[in-house]
């Protein structure tokens, strides 16, 4: 198979690590591209003159992808024309950078484009109905890339993990870690079980991204998460099974945790597209918890 030439923008962050190391470890050459400075390219996606000037500088490129977005939901109802700088124009600066260079784009995506009043798994085909700031300017900024570029794959994921920091959080402590720390911090856990995803673990979608760019499926949007669905209180109960604490685990009070933000209470994509052209790949939740635990804890039971 043809080794690629790959820009990840947003390569520091959680999702972009694993998806660099996938590509690499496939045999492609990969360009690291993320606003921190400690890389050796620097990149804001909201500066659409510094995109296009780092992109042709590293033309012909067979894929772009981008992780980069301002995710940070609270932060983002807090500040929605930065929110909509990054999450929206950033990705119209993309598109039109894409297509000066001809390549196309593989754009990350968020299941709270949804309202979550569905109470089933949504499909591609689904009319989304965002109830934050953040999953408005995500919206946008799939209405950018699909009016504005010309090869686009746009990938919707949901309730992503992975051992890399999470650094739109502070501590970087992802949903498992930081079950794991309060385990051993206090002898009772609660967690809401009104809310229902599907965890995926990075890694699970790094792969999904590499299949797709060397098997070359039709352009479009596609969701891509783990099989199955879970409360948060359910996917806590499987931390602890799995890693065999002894915590006790109860579920919140309605109101306990009032989020200060409206999310939705149904989240579960359905990966419709994906299955439709045999390219799906993605395991059960289950199995992404259990591959995580292993890869970062090295006392979890084999």
């Amino acid at each position: 198979m043809t080794a690629m030439k790959i820009a990840v923008i947003g390569a520091c962050g959680q999702l972009g690590r694993d998806i660099c190391q996938a590509f690499s470890q496939k045999g492609d050459e990969v360009i690291k591209l993320d606003l921190l400075e400690e890389e050796p390219y620097k990149i804001d996606i909201a500066d659409g003159p510094l995109i296009q000037e780092t992109l042709d500088r590293f033309a012909p490129l067979d894929l772009v992808v981008n992780t980069a977005a301002f995710h940070n939901v609270e932060a983002c109802e807090s500040d929605p024309v930065k929110a909509f700088q990054v999450n929206a124009i950033g990705s119209l600066h993309l598109a039109r950078a894409v297509n000066r260079i001809g390549a196309p784009i593989l754009h990350i995506s968020t299941d709270y484009v949804f309202d979550g009043k569905k109470g089933e798994p949504y499909l591609e085909s689904d009319r989304p109905v965002p109830l934050s700031v953040y999953g408005n300017t995500k919206l946008a900024g799939e209405h950018f890339i699909e009016a504005n570029a010309d090869k686009y794959f746009i990938l919707r994921v949901s309730g992503i993990y992975g051992k890399n920091p999470c650094l739109a959080k502070k501590g970087g402590l992802n949903f498992i870690d930081l079950m794991l720390k309060l385990a051993k911090e206090r002898d009772e856990v609660r967690v809401v079980d009104d809310e229902v995803l599907t965890p995926t673990f990075t890694e699970d979608i790094a792969g999904q991204i590499v299949h797709l760019a060397h098997d070359k499926p039709a352009f479009g949007l596609y969701h891509a998460t783990a099989e199955g669905a879970c409360s948060w209180y359910e996917f806590a109960r499987a931390i602890f099974s799995l890693a065999g604490c002894p915590v006790t685990l109860n579920k919140a009070r309605p109101g306990e945790f009032a989020a200060k933000v409206k999310r939705p209470k149904y989240s579960v994509l359905e990966n419709k597209c994906l299955k439709d052209q045999g390219l799906n790949i993605m395991p059960p939740w289950q199995d992404g918890l259990r591959r995580y635990l292993r890869s970062k804890y090295p006392d979890f039971p084999r």
